[in-house]
């Protein structure tokens, strides 16, 4: 039996041209257009990410869309794989892709954080969209991938008020049509309206190239050494912060097995007002004016800040959260 292998004459350029300029895009790329456009607006827009809106618009470009169009673009033939096999290999593809964008993100200047991740989502998901747009304009238009719409909305309607079936078939229909509805909504009214957890902050420090590493362990006085100092508020309020970094003496005494602050003097203080999950990274120069310290203390303080009176241990003691850097000063 012979072979036929059909190699097509027409120059890539003009396959694009057709592909993008000629052919109109199938109503499931479409969609993942204007929901990624959605998403960009539900998180950046003011009068939407305030409101559960942007939950219901995010989720689904988290969990399914980079997954369904990497699937799109691999099996561009409707008779690739069917229907219920794209979406849940789109859930799961989705799981997979989402932590990887990330895991490699932390390989990179921008980090594993919000603005980076969803635009290393949204470029990645385009991509995927206009290469399957174009792997099915090379194909007959017959053997496109396209999604069901009008045959899905015809199995559930003939099923629902079909007069073949008994009553109690069409009863059961109805109702296990209602419990999905009833689920997915229930899934979206809990994940927008979640129940109050543990009140905490977040309060850590990064290196200068936004890391947790590289921190600065031998300091010439009087150099800066750049540092990053974040704060998360998980409070389920706005709170007004204040940080204070301190330069520190401490020895420890190996015979009554105690430490005691020999000298504890101020080199920084920063007030900060964060919402409920908000965070933020507040660019911290590191530098001292004298040697004699061999730590440098962070100390986070949320609303209740004491006086000059309290210091020292006590001082550490009555902060909210406090962080610390072992440090070698030298002259020069």
């Amino acid at each position: 039996m012979e072979t036929v292998i059909l190699v097509s004459d027409e120059p890539l350029i003009e396959k694009i041209y057709t592909a993008f300029f000629e052919l109109a895009f199938p109503a499931d790329l479409k969609v993942g257009l204007l929901w990624l456009a959605a998403n960009i607006l539900a998180i950046y827009l003011p009068l939407l990410n305030e409101t559960p809106i942007w939950a219901v618009l995010i989720l689904p470009g988290i969990l399914f869309l980079p997954g369904y169009f990497l699937i799109a673009a691999l099996f561009p033939k409707y008779s690739d794989i069917d229907f219920i096999e794209r979406m849940v290999l789109s859930l799961g593809l989705s799981i997979a892709v989402v932590p990887l964008i990330a895991f490699g993100l932390n390989f990179t200047p921008f980090g594993i954080r919000p603005d980076p991740v969803l635009i290393a989502l949204t470029v990645f998901t385009l991509a995927m969209i206009l290469i399957a747009h174009y792997r099915r304009s090379l194909l007959p238009s017959e053997e496109r991938f396209r999604v069901p719409f009008s045959e899905i909305a015809g199995t559930l309607r003939n099923a629902i008020f079909s007069k073949d079936g008994s009553r109690v078939d069409r009863f059961l229909t109805v109702v296990i049509t209602l419990a999905i509805l009833g689920a997915v909504l229930a899934t979206v009214y809990v994940i927008t309206v979640p129940k109050e957890g543990e009140r905490f902050t977040e309060f850590f420090i990064l290196g200068e190239k936004q890391k947790a590493a590289d921190f600065p362990d031998r300091i010439s006085v009087g150099q800066q050494y750049p540092l990053y100092i974040g704060v998360g508020n998980h409070e389920y309020r706005t709170v007004t912060y204040i940080i204070e970094t301190w330069g520190m003496n401490r020895e420890f005494d190996n015979v009554t097995n105690t430490s005691r602050i020999l000298a504890m003097d101020p080199l920084w203080r920063r007030s900060l007002t964060l919402a409920h999950n908000e965070t933020t990274l507040i660019p911290y120069n590191l530098s001292v004016g004298k040697t004699g310290y061999n730590r440098v203390e962070f100390l986070l303080f949320n609303e209740t800040v004491p006086g000059p009176e309290i210091s020292r241990g006590d001082r550490i003691n009555t902060s909210y959260q406090d962080l610390h850097l072992w440090v070698s000063i030298r002259n020069g």
